[in-house]
C-alpha cells in the first residue's frame, strides 16, 4: 500500500528498495527466460502453453486477443467458451474518471458505510467533523485508513448471508485530516489518538432490506497500538529481542489480511519501521535496522518526541516487536491477539491461506521494492495441531521465492542449519532467522521483486497469483519495464497442483498500462489500469483486481497516469484473459479490501485515504481539509474520511455476473 503523506508525497517508502544483497532481480530473469521460450503477446499476457498445459488456457488463445480487449460494447472476451456457457463478467465496464466520487456499472448501487470515527455502539463518541474526537473517543469508534477486511458470517444459511462481522484493518492516518490543528506540534495526546485509529475494527453488521447498517453486538471491538499483545514460535515473548522499556503491545500499519480455515482474522504489519525515530545525533542504524528501512526520520510522525516507546534510540528493541503477522479471535471479545513468529518478521503485506492436504499454506508478499515473496507450510495437518491444543501456525516451515530462468522456480527454506543459515555464518538459531527474516532471504538467494504485495488463490485450479505494484526496475529493455511504473501480475502453479510443494511454474499474468505511453500494451479504455495491488478470487473464479496508484503519480500526464483516472477496481476472466472496470474511486484515494457475502450478492470494499495530498490536486491543510476531496460526506465543513462500501445489484444478483 502507499504512504503517500506530508513530505513523502514525491516519494513513496515503498518504492526505495533497502535490499543490499545482490541477488538476481526479476526483470534479468524474465529477460533470459523471454530469450529461451515462445512469448504470447497481447499486449497484456506473457504465456507459454508448458505453464498451463490445457486447452483454453491463456497460453493457447489467439495472440490478437489473449488478456487484451474488455468485454464492453464491441469487445468481445479474449477467448471464446464453451458453446452456450454464460460469460463470467456480465457489466457493463466502467469508464475511467477523476471525479469525488465512487461510479459503479449500471444496475448497481454503492452504500456508504462504518467511515472512520463511525462509533462502535449506538451510545459511543459521535463523530466530531472537525477532527476534535479525543484519543479515548477514538478508541471506541472505527479507526481510520480502512484496508484488508474479512467478513465472517452470523448463522448458517441464508441467516450468514444478511448478518455478521466485519473485521478489517486500519493501515495509518493521515496527520494533517486526524487532528484539529495538524500536528505541526507533536503532543502525547496526539500519539496517542494516532495509535488508537491504527490497529483492527470488528464490527457487527446486518442487512436491512436492501441497504446494510452496524449494530450494537458483544463483538464489537478495537485492537489498537496499545492493546496487550501476546507471541508465539520461535520468537517467544521472553526472547531477549523483544525486552523493550514497556509491555508488548499494539499493532501498527496494519495492511492486507488472511482469514484461517479454523475461523480467525490475522493482520499484517506492513510499513512499522515509519513510526520510529530519535534526535540522538550519534544513533545510526545496525545492518539489521537499515536492511528494515529504519531511520532516523522515520516516515515524519515524530511519535518520539511525545513518547520514548518510539524513540530507536533509546527503546531499540521495540522495533523488534512489529513486522509480524496477527491472530485475532473475532468471535471471542475477551481475547489476546497473538503475534505469529514462524511465518518471518518483514513487511507483510498480505498473508493469504490455502489448504492441501490437510496442511495449512500462508503466502505473503513484502511489499518494498527489491523485496520477495514467502510462503509458510505448516507441519502436518492443522486439525490435529488444534486437537492437541496447538497453533498452526506454530508449526511450519518459512520458503522464500527463486524465480528460474527456464519458468519454473523453487522454495528455499529459511531454516537454521540449513544451506548458508548455520552458526559459522553468523545465525545463532531459528528465532534469530525469523527476527532477521529479510537478511536470511537475502542469503538463500532469493528472487528480488517489483513491490510485492497481495496474493490470491484461483479456487477453481489452485493457481496462485501475486501483484507487483510498480518498481525502479532493472537495467535491460524487456519486460518487466525498466523502470516498471505500471506494475504486473505473475501467476504460478505448484508442481502437482499441491500448494505445499517446493517447486513451481511461473509465468507473467498481465501487464498494467496506458497504451498512449507505452505500445506494447493494448488494453483500452474498458480496462487500462496501473500500479495493481489488491486481488481476490470469488467463488466463481473472477478474479478481483485493486489498484494504488500513488499520490505523486496520480492522474498526472507527466508521469503517464492521465488517461488512467482515478484508482479503480477491475475484474477479470483468469481462463479468457478478459477484463473490465467495475469502479472508480473518489480522488486522492486507492480501492482496497474486498469480499462477499457467501452468496456473494452484497460486496464490501475499502475506500482509503480519499483527499489525502496529491501532486496534480493539491495538498489539504488544517484550516481547508477538503482541498482534495469531500467523500463520502461532502459537509461543507467536514473532511474526508476512509469508508467501507457496500455493493449491489439492483436485482440482488450475483456481483461481477
Amino acid at each position: 500500500m502507499s504512504i503517500d503523506h506530508d513530505s513523502y508525497i514525491h516519494t513513496d517508502p515503498d518504492d526505495i528498495s533497502s535490499n543490499t544483497s545482490g541477488n538476481r532481480p526479476f526483470h534479468e530473469v524474465m529477460a533470459a527466460r523471454a530469450a529461451r521460450r515462445d512469448v504470447v503477446r497481447g499486449g497484456t499476457v506473457i504465456a507459454a502453453a508448458a505453464f498451463l498445459g490445457l486447452a483454453g488456457a491463456v497460453g493457447t488463445a489467439d495472440p490478437a486477443t489473449a488478456g487484451g480487449k474488455g468485454g464492453g460494447p464491441g469487445h468481445g472476451p479474449g477467448k471464446p467458451g464453451k458453446p452456450g456457457k454464460k460469460p463470467l463478467i456480465g457489466f457493463t465496464p466502467v469508464a475511467p474518471n477523476s471525479e469525488d466520487k465512487i461510479t459503479v456499472p449500471p444496475g448497481y448501487t454503492a452504500q456508504v458505510l462504518i467511515p472512520w470515527g463511525t462509533p462502535l455502539h449506538c451510545r459511543g463518541p459521535a463523530w466530531r467533523r472537525d477532527a476534535s474526537n479525543t484519543a479515548a473517543e477514538q478508541a471506541q469508534q472505527v479507526g481510520s485508513h480502512h484496508d484488508g477486511m474479512h467478513f465472517f458470517p452470523l448463522g448458517k444459511g441464508p441467516l450468514g448471508n444478511r448478518r455478521g462481522l466485519l473485521v478489517l484493518n486500519h493501515e495509518y492516518i493521515d496527520r494533517t485530516m486526524h487532528y484539529t490543528d495538524g500536528d505541526a506540534v507533536m503532543t502525547k495526546e496526539k500519539v496517542d489518538k494516532g495509535l488508537a485509529g491504527h490497529g483492527i475494527t470488528v464490527i457487527e453488521v446486518e442487512q436491512a432490506g436492501d441497504t446494510w447498517r452496524h449494530v450494537d453486538s458483544k463483538f464489537n471491538r478495537r485492537v489498537t497500538g496499545t492493546t496487550p499483545m501476546a507471541f508465539s514460535g520461535p520468537v517467544s515473548a521472553k526472547h531477549p529481542a523483544l525486552k523493550a522499556n514497556n509491555p508488548a503491545m499494539g499493532t501498527l500499519n496494519n495492511c492486507s489480511h488472511g482469514f484461517t480455515p479454523w475461523g480467525t482474522y490475522v493482520a499484517c504489519e506492513e510499513n512499522w519501521n515509519g513510526y520510529f525515530g530519535t534526535e540522538d545525533p550519534a544513533w545510526a542504524p545496525t545492518p539489521e535496522q537499515a536492511r528494515y528501512g529504519v531511520n532516523a526520520a522515520g516516515f515524519g510522525y515524530r511519535w518520539h518526541l511525545a513518547d520514548p516507546r518510539f524513540d530507536v534510540a533509546r527503546n531499540p528493541n521495540e522495533l523488534n516487536r512489529f513486522g509480524w503477522l496477527v491472530e485475532i479471535d473475532p468471535m471471542n471479545p475477551k481475547s489476546t491477539p497473538v503475534k505469529r513468529t514462524a511465518l518471518g518478521r518483514f513487511k507483510h503485506e498480505g498473508a493469504t491461506f490455502w489448504e492441501s492436504r490437510g496442511r495449512v499454506v500462508v503466502y505473503s508478499g513484502d511489499d518494498q521494492d527489491g523485496d520477495y515473496l514467502y510462503k509458510f507450510v505448516g507441519d502436518g495437518s492443522w486439525r490435529m495441531h488444534r486437537a492437541l491444543g496447538r497453533s498452526p501456525l506454530d508449526h511450519g516451515t518459512l520458503h522464500v521465492a527463486r524465480f528460474d530462468d527456464d519458468g519454473r522456480g523453487a522454495w528455499l527454506p529459511l531454516t537454521f542449519g540449513k544451506g548458508p543459515l548455520t552458526r559459522a555464518n553468523g545465525w545463532r538459531d531459528q528465532a534469530d532467522v525469523l527476527l532477521r527474516t529479510r537478511q536470511a532471504a537475502d542469503a538463500v538467494g532469493a528472487t528480488p521483486l517489483d513491490r510485492p504485495e497481495w496474493v490470491s488463490v484461483n479456487p477453481k485450479n489452485n493457481d496462485v497469483y501475486l501483484t507487483l505494484t510498480n518498481g525502479a526496475g532493472w537495467p535491460g529493455d524487456v519486460n518487466p519495464r525498466t523502470p516498471n511504473p505500471y506494475g504486473h501480475i505473475v501467476r504460478w502453479r505448484e508442481r502437482g497442483g499441491d500448494n505445499t510443494a517446493t517447486s513451481f511454474d511461473w509465468d507473467i499474468f498481465m501487464l498494467a498500462g496506458d497504451p498512449a505511453y507505452d505500445p506494447q500494451v493494448q488494453l483500452d479504455e474498458t480496462n487500462i489500469f496501473g500500479s495493481p495491488d489488491g486481488i481476490w478470487f470469488d467463488g466463481d473464479g473472477r478474479l478481483w483486481i485493486q489498484t494504488d496508484i500513488s499520490n505523486s503519480t496520480q492522474n498526472r500526464p507527466d508521469r503517464g497516469h492521465d488517461n488512467l483516472g482515478n484508482n479503480a477496481m477491475l475484474a477479470a476472466d483468469p481462463t479468457t484473459g478478459e477484463i473490465r472496470r467495475f469502479l472508480v474511486g473518489p480522488r486522492g484515494a486507492e480501492i482496497t479490501g474486498v469480499i462477499t457475502t457467501p452468496d456473494q450478492r452484497t460486496m464490501f470494499i475499502n475506500v482509503q485515504h480519499p483527499g489525502e495530498s496529491t501532486t496534480f490536486w493539491g495538498a489539504p491543510t488544517p484550516e481547508n481539509p477538503r482541498a482534495v476531496s469531500n467523500w463520502p460526506d461532502f459537509d461543507p465543513a467536514g473532511r474526508p474520511r476512509s469508508a467501507t462500501v457496500v455493493i449491489r445489484k439492483v436485482d440482488g444478483g450475483v456481483i461481477g455476473s
